[in-house]
């Protein structure tokens, strides 16, 4: 089992055992690069979440073993999304891990405090991993995201060493649902809907027009879906 794969099931069964999660359907996804299934889209509902979508796509000829989880928490709750993306690309690793932000954390400071300033030593650790390197992504995608986001390159040694990283990323999420987040006033399921268009946009992110050149253009948007709603 590679690297990413190991994380990203790991993490899953973390998900699984800890929630009360069951897996409602699991996909098989197709190329025309093979005659075998390329990966898989798992969708898994229950405990205090609305659900958990993962995509795995491992294609050797080239050199691609990607593993993504999303698990969503509930329209109305203002309690982070948690991701995290397990990459090896052939030559190198690569991560993304992140709490994605419910509301403008700009103008909801205490909320800010509670679900992301812990994360702050666990961030800072993670960027002086030797080996770890900050991954080419633009402003544009940032902005979707935390700025307590973990996304980077890696060598073999520091994907092993951010392993940590994750576990306690993870933990934190785990406790905020547990515990809540502080009030806000905000429209939570419009913003969600809003921003979740802008995050899975193949305009706004480049790798849907790479999983469409691999999936073609039906699964591709099986898979986008699945992550809009």
């Amino acid at each position: 089992m590679s690297l990413p794969t190991a994380l990203s099931e790991r993490t899953l069964e973390t998900l699984r055992d800890t929630l009360g999660l069951e897996t409602v359907e699991d996909l098989p996804l197709t190329s025309a690069m093979s005659p075998e299934p390329v990966g898989r889209l798992r969708v898994l509902r229950g405990g205090p979440i609305d659900k958990a979508v993962t995509v795995d796509l491992v294609v050797p000829p080239i050199g691609l073993d990607s593993h993504m989880i999303f698990a969503f928490t509930g329209s109305d709750s203002a309690v982070p999304h948690f991701t995290l993306d397990s990459v090896y690309g052939g030559e190198y690793y690569a991560m993304h891990l992140d709490l994605i932000p419910r509301v403008d954390l700009a103008v909801h400071l205490e909320y800010l405090d509670a679900a992301y300033l812990p994360l702050t030593p666990l961030l800072e650790d993670a960027w002086t991993i030797e080996g770890v390197t900050a991954a080419a992504i633009g402003p544009r995608q940032r902005a979707q995201m935390s700025p307590w986001m973990v996304v980077c390159r890696a060598t073999e040694t520091a994907f092993h060493a951010l392993d940590d990283t994750v576990h306690q990323y993870l933990d934190h999420w785990i406790s905020l649902l547990d515990k809540g987040v502080p009030a806000v006033d905000a429209d939570l399921p419009g913003r969600d809907r809003a921003n979740r268009a802008n995050l899975f946009s193949p305009e706004v992110d480049p790798v849907w027009a790479r999983v469409s050149r691999l999936l073609g253009a039906q699964q591709c948007e099986r898979v986008r879906g699945e992550l809009l709603r």
